[in-house]
């Protein structure tokens, strides 16, 4: 099954900035990934037919501990960012990605996963938090076992 990893996230506003340096490194070990930043409307000119999406960004969470890692499937992706947590983007990634699914058919069929990393610090600044960073290696292990599957 073919995979397409989307890393989301600001890298200037410090654990908002989590997806994108987990799919760096998850592209130098030679994973298809793009790195969306906070647009996700780029999705739909790289997007190839992928059969499996896979989101990793940061979340805001008053329910879980900053540097916790969420894992989501398929319409829970929808139904839990919407409800329970916040997107670090506030406009909506989860939105916008709604709308790219129902104006293409491949995608709306493809196998969808988010891993959303708990953000503790969303200011100006490029580095993580302590609980972000010790986080991380877990956050690009998950993405590697759902991409190998």
């Amino acid at each position: 099954m073919r995979t397409l990893i989307l890393a989301l996230g600001n890298e200037l506003m410090k654990d908002d900035g989590v997806g994108l340096k987990v799919g760096r490194i998850l592209a130098q070990k030679g994973y298809n990934v793009i790195e969306i930043g906070t647009d996700i409307f780029r999705l739909q000119r790289c997007y190839s037919g992928e059969e499996r999406l896979i989101i990793i960004d940061a979340i805001l969470s008053d329910e879980f501990a900053p540097g916790e890692i969420i894992h989501l499937r398929g319409e829970e992706v929808f139904e839990k960012l919407k409800a329970e947590i916040r997107s670090a983007h506030f406009m909506g990634a989860v939105d916008g990605l709604k709308l790219l699914m129902a104006l293409d058919e491949r995608l709306k069929n493809a196998e969808l996963h988010f891993i959303g990393v708990v953000a503790k610090e969303v200011e100006l600044g490029m580095e993580l938090s302590e609980e972000v960073r010790k986080a991380f290696p877990r956050a690009v292990e998950l993405v590697e076992e759902l991409a190998k599957n």
